[in-house]
């Protein structure tokens, strides 16, 4: 017990107070927006879902990060059959098989499998180091991403598809990777956007980027949802309507206002100021997880704070510009927020590795 509390020490502070506020404030407009449904299953379940997050994050904490890493090509197969599965015998909710039904709740394995994406990728660069600048790595680093990318898009769930994807393209960024592969990188992006449009994409799919380009449409139909939350954000002006206040919200004016849409609630009743203080706090957690990548104690440390730094940002800033008009509606999360039990506990869970990975280097240093 002493040997456990003497290494909590090491962890990086200021993530966990930013962690913990987060989690609080998540926990409080999720109060609130049950109040508008009358009520509080949903914010009883996400309370036991942080529960069990809080309790993988320290168990995280205190994993070898290493060992994760190798036990990666098990995880990897484990989910990509998952996967699979979930594509013929998938709990089908609203037209998608995204959830793997286990009874008392249902688990969105996609949010998962960015994580497993993520270890996987990072120990590859790491065993493959100084490699990376052949096509044969490159080939099999974007193999290992795309191919449950795909079966991601077949659920269909375009939005956690393009994540995975881009975990790929970030980590590599960050990778020594020469500039003349980079370009390659970037015409072949091209070159699949817009094959995907044509070929792939769903027509409601299709319908979101273009009520994105023009809002006005369809404003009563296909473009309301955005619509509504930007009424919701803009009324909540500076200080906010006040928790449980919020017009669009309370009265359900406002559509998924607990998943895809909670920014817009949390803007309606906290406000601008409030809204202020929950991006300075992810802010910070940006911050330390950068801080994380530059003190890791080798490549593998590197490469895995690289990846959950470009999740949480790809999430947060998608969820939030399709919150305020500036991004398509993909049904991204905001960590800590949304209601859902997958995605805060995988958030969780990635954040605890993390800590493992700044226990690991401070330890060294002392």
């Amino acid at each position: 017990m002493f040997n456990f509390l003497k290494k909590f020490v090491y962890f990086d502070l200021p993530l966990k107070v930013a962690v913990i506020l987060l989690c609080l404030a998540g926990m409080t407009v999720l109060y609130s927006t049950s109040l508008s449904n009358d009520s509080l299953t949903a914010f009883w379940r996400q309370l036991l879902f942080l529960g069990v997050g809080f309790v993988l994050y320290l168990f995280f904490s205190y994993f070898d990060y290493h060992s994760l890493a190798k036990a990666n090509r098990i995880t990897y197969v484990i989910f990509f059959i998952l996967l699979i599965y979930l594509l013929f015998f998938g709990q089908n909710i609203r037209g998608g098989r995204r959830w793997l039904h286990l009874g008392f709740f249902s688990l969105q394995v996609a949010e998962f499998v960015k994580i497993v994406i993520i270890l996987g990728l990072a120990q590859l660069l790491y065993i493959k180091r100084g490699e990376i600048n052949s096509w044969k790595i490159l080939g099999w680093s974007l193999a290992y991403a795309a191919l449950p990318a795909a079966l991601v898009i077949l659920e269909p769930d375009l939005g956690s598809a393009l994540v995975i994807l881009a975990l790929w393209l970030g980590i590599i960024m960050v990778s020594p990777i020469k500039k003349k592969y980079l370009l390659a990188i970037f015409l072949a992006l091209v070159l699949v956007s817009g094959v995907t449009w044509k070929f792939f994409l769903k027509d409601f799919q299709r319908d979101r980027i273009l009520v994105f380009v023009d809002p006005q449409l369809d404003p009563k139909g296909k473009g309301y949802n955005v619509r509504q939350a930007t009424i919701a954000v803009g009324s909540g002006q500076i200080w906010g309507r006040g928790l449980a206040k919020g017009l669009q919200t309370q009265n359900r004016f406002l559509p998924e206002r607990q998943t895809d849409f909670i920014f817009a609630a949390t803007g309606e009743e906290f406000g601008f100021l409030g809204t202020g203080v929950i991006l300075l706090l992810f802010f910070l957690i940006f911050v330390r997880l950068l801080n994380t990548m530059k003190s890791a104690k080798d490549d593998l440390g590197m490469y895995i704070a690289a990846g959950v730094f470009f999740l949480l940002l790809l999430h947060v800033t998608v969820n939030i510009g399709m919150n305020i008009g500036i991004l398509p509606v993909t049904g991204i999360p905001l960590p800590f927020f949304s209601s859902g039990g997958s995605s805060l506990i995988a958030t969780l869970a990635a954040l605890g590795i993390i800590q493992n990975i700044n226990l690991q280097s401070k330890m060294l240093r002392f």
